[in-house]
């Protein structure tokens, strides 16, 4: 999936010029967090978080419109020079993007123009949708040997139950490094019986493993 299926191109923004007070009042009126910065030419110059304005703001005068902060250039207090993505980047990419640089957005530009904005909150809505966890469902995690042809075979068993997959992710296995860690997420509400075909088959599921429950 791509950044420009789930950036939003409605995006709020302001100039350098424009007040700390105008940030405020934008924010709280748009209930948003981010504003990214343009000039006169739709270039990102900067971006303002509320947590720029957090600090910017001692917690007395954040209700002080009158405050002379308030009348402060935004581009004083703004992020300079902000990490930028592009509409064609991986949602991947940008997740980890957030996660190395701590950061909570990443304004979009394309052919040097804002053309759009991604929070953690989307690429958070994102995981959701894409791992099916939105949806009434299960989660089944499975060892398996780290060689090719395993997901097939599991899938075997699925498929002879009639249930739809949703979602797969693979994980390193802390305790054997040749092993991986299957977490796949199926369209049922009680796998009991898939749980034990899984293990007729020699499979080794590791949850649900409800202690007292004989799968």
């Amino acid at each position: 999936m791509i950044v420009e299926e789930i950036m939003k191109t409605d995006v709020f923004t302001l100039t350098p010029t424009d007040k700390v007070g105008d940030a405020v009042r934008l924010m709280r009126e748009q209930n948003i967090r981010h504003l990214p910065i343009i000039n006169k030419n739709s270039e990102v110059v900067g971006i303002v978080t509320d947590h720029d304005i957090k600090n910017a703001l001692p917690s007395c005068l954040r209700e002080e419109p009158n405050s002379v902060m308030y009348d402060t250039p935004i581009d004083q207090i703004m992020i300079k020079n902000p990490i930028i993505g592009h509409p064609l980047d991986f949602v991947e990419e940008v997740a980890l993007t957030f996660y190395d640089n701590k950061i909570s957005c990443l304004p979009i530009v394309s052919g040097g123009q804002l053309v759009g904005i991604v929070t953690t909150t989307d690429v958070l809505y994102t995981y959701i949708e894409l791992t099916g966890a939105n949806q009434p469902a299960s989660k089944i995690d499975i060892r398996v040997s780290n060689k090719p042809g395993m997901l097939h075979e599991i899938t075997k068993v699925f498929s002879k139950h009639k249930v739809n997959v949703l979602s797969v992710l693979v994980f390193p296995d802390s305790e054997n490094v040749d092993s991986r860690i299957l977490s796949i997420r199926i369209q049922r509400i009680n796998p009991l019986t898939i749980i034990e075909d899984l293990r007729k088959e020699g499979f080794d599921v590791l949850w649900p493993n409800l202690p007292g429950v004989k799968l």
